[in-house]
């Protein structure tokens, strides 16, 4: 949501399923609580999808700095923050390498503390100082400065990012196997479908990325424009997080549980995202934190909607579908709780 300004949440056009046909291992709902058959087949996250969860991940890091980087020298309520499609690709590039040195923390056995305080970030630095990879950088930020915010991310990567990561898991196929004959299927670790928060977390990150690029595309059609910038604000990542949670829960609802149609469901999908798009900016105006204006835009209303961006939101639309889709094929062990820690924390 933003002019040229800001994009749209991603959402598909998938292939018209009746309510009975919810392939086998995938669950509507999946709340926190729930146990997956340990029967179904599953696989470490596909490199493509790591890749694009980085390049994600990264955008959204750099609007974060950017935008908290301006509040603290501008003041400025709008926290907009910068990013492009070409950090996109380096960020997804960088956050892999980020991952294979990770993977040589078992290099370090009985010294974890070497490895996460010394070593990870040490190359985390190195790699981040040699690539310019982050808009902190290009802000000219004091190399103090520069080195101790370096250092409080390679802690969170290895402590929070790459260790959540990879506890998760892709269903890659709806077949089954057949405990009985699976002499390992009693130790697998009961699953869980991916909890409401991360998915909240995914779909705001998502925005990000929609409206980055979004308006570099924009910028480069209205004003040749070589670096790609593209822009966006703080507040939609709660805005796209929140939103296409809710059309997710109507693409759960009327796909599985009603049987509708793509082109039955599109409307409902368009009407919430104008409402919410309109409710969101009507109340950011109130404290001059709206990011968005379409006053000079064909069929506005009130500058904070406009017909102009239907098409985008009908495609985004759509490929929320496809994004919901891959997002239920996401597990998670589930943690057990003994029941004497049950009963203490009660």
């Amino acid at each position: 949501m933003s002019d040229p300004n800001m994009a749209w949440r991603g959402q598909d056009c998938s292939s018209r399923v009746r309510p009975a046909e919810l392939p086998a291992g995938l669950s509507m709902e999946e709340p926190p609580g729930r146990t997956e058959d340990p029967a179904v087949r599953l696989r470490e996250l596909p490199r493509w999808m790591r890749l694009y969860f980085y390049g994600m991940h990264g955008v959204t890091l750099d609007v974060l700095l950017s935008s908290l980087t301006g509040l603290l020298n501008y003041g400025d309520p709008k926290l907009v923050g910068f990013s492009s499609p070409y950090l996109c690709i380096l960020h997804a590039l960088t956050h892999s390498v980020l991952e294979k040195i990770y993977s040589q923390k078992r290099s370090f056995p009985g010294r974890p503390l070497v490895f996460h305080l010394i070593f990870y970030p040490s190359v985390f630095i190195g790699l981040q100082i040699l690539l310019g990879s982050t808009v902190t950088e290009k802000m000219g930020v004091a190399s103090g400065a520069q080195l101790a915010l370096h250092y409080i991310l390679a802690l969170y990567f290895s402590q929070v990012f790459h260790r959540g990561l990879s506890k998760l898991q892709y269903q890659s196929s709806c077949s089954t196997v057949d405990p009985q004959r699976d002499p390992n299927s009693e130790h697998q670790e009961p699953l869980q479908g991916l909890p409401g928060f991360p998915r909240f977390l995914f779909f705001g990150m998502h925005g990000f990325l929609d409206e980055v690029l979004f308006t570099a595309m924009f910028n480069l059609v209205e004003k040749p424009d070589q670096t790609l910038s593209g822009h966006t604000s703080l507040w939609s990542f709660l805005m796209y997080g929140s939103c296409s949670f809710v059309v997710e829960k109507l693409y759960i609802h009327l796909h599985y549980s009603r049987g509708w149609g793509t082109w039955q469901r599109l409307p409902i999908y368009i009407c919430f995202i104008y409402t919410w798009e309109f409710t969101c900016g009507l109340l950011l105006r109130q404290f001059d934190a709206c990011s968005w204006d379409y006053s000079h835009y064909p069929q506005n209303f009130m500058g904070l909607i406009t017909l102009l961006y239907l098409p985008g939101w009908v495609c985004l639309s759509l490929y929320q579908d496809l994004l919901s889709n891959v997002l239920l094929r996401i597990k998670l062990p589930l943690v057990h709780v003994p029941p004497f820690e049950k009963h203490c924390f009660k």
